[in-house]
This record gives structure tokens, C-alpha cells and sequence, in this order.
């Protein structure tokens, strides 16, 4: 299974379809900022699955900011992650992960691609897809019970 991973598009709904593109993926997750660009999204490949979370610029937005969630037998709790502070410390996004069972962290916000394993949980930030120079994207594989998390520039 491949899964794209989006974050702080910003308007940018091109350069989403060209990832979408790309990789071809089974599922897409969007981690905010702006929900309207993943539903502009998913308008252009209703066969593909798309979930995703309201980031801070999300305004009005009534959706749960952390979603836990499974694919392929894993569990990943998404988030945009400004109500955890991830500008100024992963620490609680990891906390509140280990805590409900996540194998994979995922978050956007500060616009930098991150991506660590400490054995247990990945922890990934596809950067932002909408600006930015570069402007990134993650892929999650996951097969035979493996996972792999990677951030690629566009």
C-alpha cells in the first residue's frame, strides 16, 4: 500500500495533482491548511480515499484536529499539529501518539520535512506541498507488515 501524505497547501491544488500523479497512490492523507485544496483534491480522483485534518488556517473548520486512523493494519494518528506547539517541540505530538497506539505520527505546520524512527513510531512532516521552495510531499509505504516513510522535493 502507498499513501501520499500532503500538508500546507495553501491554494496549490496543482502541485497535489501532480503527486497524486507520480505515485499513484491507494490513499491520500492531507494534514491541513486548507481543507478546501483537499476537496478540490479528491474532486479530481474520487476513486482514491482521502482523509485528512483542519490546520490553523482552517477557519470555521469543525473537524476533529487529530484523527487516529488505520491502513493496512497500522495505526497513524494525523494531525496539522499547531494545537500541539510542533513549531517549538515535537514532544507532545509524540507523547499523544505513543499514547493511543500510533506506529506512525503524522503532522505538517512548520513547512519542514522530517522524517525518524526511533524503533517504535515514525514520525513524519511532508514539509508543504503549496509553498515553499522546495515545495515536498510523503509517501508511507506499508507491506508485509513494514513500514517505510519518505519525503521527496517535487
Amino acid at each position: 500500500m502507498r499513501i501520499l501524505v500532503l500538508s500546507d497547501s495553501h491554494g496549490n491544488v496543482e502541485n497535489m495533482a501532480r503527486c497524486v500523479e507520480l505515485t499513484q497512490p491507494n490513499a491520500i492523507l492531507h494534514l491541513g491548511d486548507c481543507q478546501r485544496d483537499a476537496e478540490a483534491l479528491h474532486r479530481l480522483y474520487p476513486a482514491t480515499p482521502l482523509q485528512g485534518v483542519p490546520g490553523n488556517c482552517d477557519w470555521g473548520a469543525v473537524d476533529s484536529p487529530e484523527v487516529l486512523t488505520e491502513y493496512g493494519g497500522v495505526r497513524i494518528l494525523l494531525m496539522h499539529g499547531h494545537t500541539r506547539n510542533v513549531k517549538a517541540s515535537t514532544l507532545s505530538a509524540i507523547y499523544a501518539a505513543k499514547e493511543m497506539g500510533a506506529q506512525i505520527l503524522l503532522f505538517g505546520h512548520t513547512h519542514r520535512p522530517l522524517v525518524d524512527y526511533d524503533g517504535s513510531l515514525w514520525v513524519m512532516n511532508p514539509g508543504t506541498i503549496g509553498r515553499g521552495s522546495p515545495c515536498t510531499y510523503g509517501i508511507i509505504t506499508i507491506s508485509g507488515g513494514k513500514v517505510d516513510c519518505s519525503t521527496y522535493r517535487i
